[in-house]
């Protein structure tokens, strides 16, 4: 497996070359970092269970003559990033005027730096509200009718989840109607990043499991959606990280403190970090967006991905093959892939999906989600057709159009509630 982590590092490395830092026993070098952009930081962390790391970072930054702004810590955000915390952070930024924003934290923590950094910028020449900036762009275009320049976001990585710290996605939740939505944007990809693999080993296990289950989504959605110019690459990506994940994940479990399978845990996760910066998330992410008040992220796509594996099977036969060899290998499909095709491959895989989960003591079905009932599915349904959340849709292996949502997506989704596969309806 050493073979398998070296091969990973080169992928990164060729990827962020010097603007990212990661592995083990890296955390220190955090103030060199945040010392080229000047002398104030904005420093924002949890300052309760964290507040070990949060002081390690601020000793960094001293020794590298880097100072507190404002001479506190901003407190972090909440869990799926609501929008009153990006709002309260930006007040941070206002008035402390730091020279850079070091967010330390999961990816709610990170992406509400993204987005605070941009409206403190954006907020008195473009808007205020942070509405206008869901979807794809709209920072870039807002950037060049204004010329305002954001200010550079420090991202420090504390658990293997979404790759926040290294792409260009903000996700954002307004709590209220319990829905998710998504700033996608070049300019919002954090200056600079650091991950230091040994501190994933702090965080509870369950966000572990849940940032594993992130990876394999971010790196077989991508992947089975990818157009034939990036299909190397993606492919590449694609069976590094979901064998990093497929192998290690089980050691985790077993050893916590398994320095070795964390790195490669944390690897799996930036890898699909790369993956969603080459090409484009869909359905299962789509769905999770909505699965806000029930479930974290990456174990809402993880039940989801099995369903939309059927649905999208006959479209994707080449990709399935090389997906579905991985969780063979590891002892999770039965059957002889070789004499499959169609709908029958994509079972199958899935099948081998959910029985990976449940090797990990992940749930693979929305049922089992504490809290879910039918308002999820239609939640669910009128976001599929939200035109700020459209391009999820348009990246499906089988793309779909917001008149064909109930058609198709609904059977989808009561399959995954109550993990009855035969539900699903293939366009073909």
């Amino acid at each position: 497996m050493s073979n398998l982590l070296e091969q990973s590092r080169i992928l990164l490395r060729t990827w962020k070359g010097e603007s990212y830092i990661f592995g083990r026993g890296v955390l220190s070098q955090v103030g060199t970092m945040a010392r080229d952009f000047g002398t104030r930081a904005l420093l924002v962390c949890n300052t309760t269970y964290m507040k070990p790391l949060a002081d390690a970072v601020a000793a960094s930054l001293k020794a590298a003559g880097v100072e507190l702004a404002g001479g506190v810590i901003a407190p972090d955000a909440g869990p799926n990033a609501p929008r009153a915390d990006v709002y309260r952070l930006e007040t941070y930024v206002l008035h402390f005027k730091p020279d850079c924003i070091v967010a330390v934290g999961g990816g709610s923590t990170i992406d509400a730096c993204k987005a605070a950094s941009l409206l403190a910028a954006l907020g008195s020449v473009y808007s205020p509200e942070i509405d206008p900036y869901f979807g794809t762009n709209i920072v870039t275009e807002a950037i060049k009718k204004t010329g305002a320049s954001l200010i550079p976001v420090i991202a420090v990585q504390t658990s293997a989840s979404s790759g926040a710290h290294l792409t260009k996605y903000s996700n954002i939740t307004d709590p209220v109607i319990g829905q998710k939505k998504l700033i996608v944007d070049e300019a919002i990809v954090p200056k600079k990043a650091l991950f230091d693999y040994e501190v994933t080993a702090s965080m509870p296990l369950s966000v572990t499991i849940d940032g594993a289950l992130d990876a394999i989504a971010h790196a077989f959605e991508v992947f089975s959606g990818i157009p034939a110019e990036k299909y190397d690459l993606a492919a590449e990506i694609a069976r590094n990280a979901i064998e990093l994940v497929v192998q290690y994940a089980p050691r985790v479990i077993k050893n916590p403190k398994d320095m070795e399978a964390r790195e490669a845990i944390g690897m799996a996760t930036d890898l699909g970090g790369y993956a969603i910066m080459i090409g484009g998330t869909n359905g299962a992410h789509l769905t999770s967006f909505s699965l806000v008040d029930i479930a974290a992220h990456g174990t809402a796509c993880g039940i989801m991905n099995p369903y939309y594996t059927v649905f999208f099977a006959p479209a994707i036969e080449s990709k399935l093959r090389i997906v579905g060899a991985i969780f063979k290998d590891h002892g999770f499909i039965p059957e002889n892939l070789t004499a499959l095709s169609g709908r029958d491959l994509g079972l199958a895989v899935a099948k081998g999906m959910v029985a990976f989960a449940r090797s990990i003591g992940a749930p693979t079905t929305l049922s089992e989600l504490n809290g879910f009932s039918e308002k999820h599915i239609i939640r669910a349904l009128a976001a599929a057709k939200d035109p700020q959340l459209e391009m999820k849709l348009k990246n499906m292996p089988v793309p779909l159009t917001a008149d064909l949502v109930d058609i198709y997506m609904e059977p989808i989704l009561r399959a995954a509630a109550t993990g009855d596969f035969e539900l699903i309806r293939n366009m073909s």
